[in-house]
């Protein structure tokens, strides 16, 4: 066994820093953001959700929702976010006679040459618009007449025509005129929808002629999310099922989106990740979603390890695994006083491990690997490929640490092409990690 123990070096920890790109769940870790509506634009995913602060002396009601604005984020590969700030605060808009601070959850469409930003204040829907889809966004004098209720969504069908959906305790759908400020018809309540719980949220889109209405239900304690399909976009719709169970965090509201992005679909949601004990400040999420051949939509199992491909050469945060043993395995805050530092991996038990999905190691040369560990009585890892009994690739001895720091080894073999990763304990010791990096 001892040839195939690789010589260890310590390196020194500078400081605990932000990751430059998060792709696991949550997606965001340097502020709050929850009710993502996800779009493509111009080759992109852009996500514009909501944006919980929290509660301060005139700044909202303490114990609840506080929103005052918006942010927008754009990523290409799902995996590096771009905030590209504030694009709307409610002391921008014109009609608001007082900071309400519940600027919930919005939706952006693009037609014509123009982005259309939907957003809810003080029960009533205003549009904001702008050139680009990252803004700069100038809000209308007035909001839409006509309308009184939150969480607006717009859908463009292909004839071009558009559409609004909106909830005040049912969902209500208009056509909307060419200004897309404008309603073409009275709002229409969507029937054949639960008929006990509150109801919101909507969420439409077409794929193969189906039109799915999309929405959070909560038909317990809290919200699911559920659809209904039409084929027309003012229905009549059929409920058909759950599109995402209650969250097993206990999270109250579930807002969400679904999109299709280079032949893939996702589910875009939030949690509490950020913030376990206090579900008004939550963090957006997503994962993979897939149809049956009837068109029904396959039912999305939340998972920490979110989409998109990682790259080697970045930190891989282990701690938001695909998959992890039945035993030995705990992941906690790294510094729960600054929860936005992320989280890390507890391995506990001899042969525990987590497996993370989807590393792209493409065709280059590897040549060590770096762990940011640390271990009150040290440890051994191993680090495999595609599954727990995979090839051995390195085998790290975590020295004797409290504090942490970062370990490099070498590695017996050089990984290709997109892999699994699997992080094992090889002996009955304590183990605590951050994240993992390849050279």
């Amino acid at each position: 066994m001892k040839r195939f123990v690789c010589c260890a070096m310590i390196i020194a920890f500078y400081g605990i820093g932000m990751n430059d790109g998060f792709a696991d769940n949550p997606l965001i870790l340097d502020q709050f953001s929850a009710d993502p509506t996800a779009r493509v634009f111009e080759g992109k995913i852009y996500v514009y959700p909501s944006h919980d602060i929290p509660a301060a002396p005139g700044r909202g009601r303490a114990g609840w929702f506080v929103m005052e604005d918006y942010h927008v984020f754009s990523s290409g590969n799902l995996m590096d976010w771009t905030d590209h700030g504030v694009i709307l605060n409610q002391t921008d808009v014109p009609w608001l006679e007082r900071k309400s601070f519940d600027m919930w959850a919005p939706d952006c469409v693009f037609k014509d040459g123009k982005y259309y930003f939907y957003f809810p204040a003080s029960g009533r829907i205003g549009v904001a618009v702008a050139d680009k889809p990252e803004g700069p966004y100038k809000p209308a004098d007035k909001p839409i007449n006509g309308v009184r209720g939150i969480d607006p969504c717009v859908f463009i069908d292909n004839d071009g025509k558009a559409y609004l959906y909106y909830s005040m305790n049912r969902i209500f759908a208009a056509r909307l005129k060419d200004n897309m400020l404008e309603l073409d018809s009275e709002p229409l309540v969507i029937g054949n929808l639960p008929q006990k719980g509150l109801i919101e949220g909507p969420f439409v889109f077409e794929r193969n002629g189906i039109y799915y209405l999309t929405y959070p239900h909560v038909q317990n304690k809290t919200e699911r999310l559920e659809y209904a399909i039409s084929t027309s976009p003012m229905g009549p719709f059929e409920h058909k099922g759950v599109i995402m169970d209650e969250s097993p965090s206990g999270c109250w509201t579930n807002h969400h989106s679904i999109v299709e992005y280079k032949g893939q679909w996702y589910l875009f949601y939030h949690d509490k990740d950020l913030s376990p004990d206090f579900d008004k400040n939550r963090a957006i999420r997503a994962d993979y979603l897939s149809f049956n051949e009837d068109g029904t939509i396959r039912k999305v199992t939340p998972t920490l390890r979110g989409v998109g491909i990682a790259d080697a050469l970045k930190e891989i945060q282990i701690d938001r695994y695909s998959a992890v043993s039945p035993d030995g395995v705990t992941v906690d805050f790294v510094d729960s006083n600054q929860k936005q530092k992320g989280w890390k991996a507890v391995l506990a038990a001899q042969n525990a491990w987590v497996q993370y999905n989807n590393v792209d190691f493409g065709e280059h040369k590897w040549i060590s690997v770096r762990i940011k560990a640390a271990s009150q009585i040290g440890g051994v890892i191993e680090i495999r490929m595609d599954n727990v009994d995979g090839p051995l690739t390195a085998k790290v001895e975590i020295p004797e640490n409290r504090d942490w720091s970062v370990v490099k080894s070498g590695l017996l073999i050089s990984p290709s092409g997109v892999r699994n990763l699997v992080v094992k304990l090889d002996d009955a010791k304590n183990v605590e990690i951050d994240w993992i990096q390849f050279e």
